[in-house]
């Protein structure tokens, strides 16, 4: 008869209800938590990549070195983003009254130049909750910024 009305009391009793939501709702939050996360700090790493990329163009422009202009670029865009310069890739395009033509080379008279510096620097962002477990191919995913210039 006791143990019927202890059984009885414990099954009205809604003491730890709370808890035990919280436990079955924790890792569904945490897990967005994590992703939330790591969301912001890639596009913060996009955004200091991109900030790099296009001062490395800026200083470029308004100082002079010993290096070449493609060497300086590297060096800019590699040092303020923390990368290597082998991720840094400059390019140099001409145009021709809108066709891109061989830098090297000058437009025939009469035909509109264009000359344009483009910096393109790459690199590799890991997450802290492992993407392989998501269905994902890899560990990490790649962050790439590019921005460009008109010389002339």
């Amino acid at each position: 008869m006791m143990m019927r009305r202890l059984f009885k009391k414990l099954a009205r009793s809604t003491r730890g209800a709370a808890t035990i939501e919280l436990a079955l709702v924790m890792p569904i939050l945490t897990t967005m938590l994590i992703g939330i996360v790591d969301v912001t700090t890639a596009f913060n790493r996009k955004l200091e990549l991109e900030q790099a990329v296009q001062r490395s163009i800026e200083r470029v422009m308004q100082t002079t070195t010993d290096e070449t202009v493609e060497a300086n670029i590297k060096q800019e865009a590699a040092a303020a983003a923390g990368i290597s310069e082998d991720a840094v890739i400059v390019t140099y395009t001409l145009t021709c009254n809108g066709v891109v033509t061989a830098y090297d080379t000058d437009c025939v008279g009469g035909q509109t130049e264009v000359r344009y510096v483009n910096v393109e620097a790459t690199t590799t962002f890991t997450p802290m909750f492992p993407l392989a477990q998501l269905g994902m191919s890899g560990d990490y995913f790649t962050i790439t910024a590019e921005t460009g210039i008109r010389t002339a």
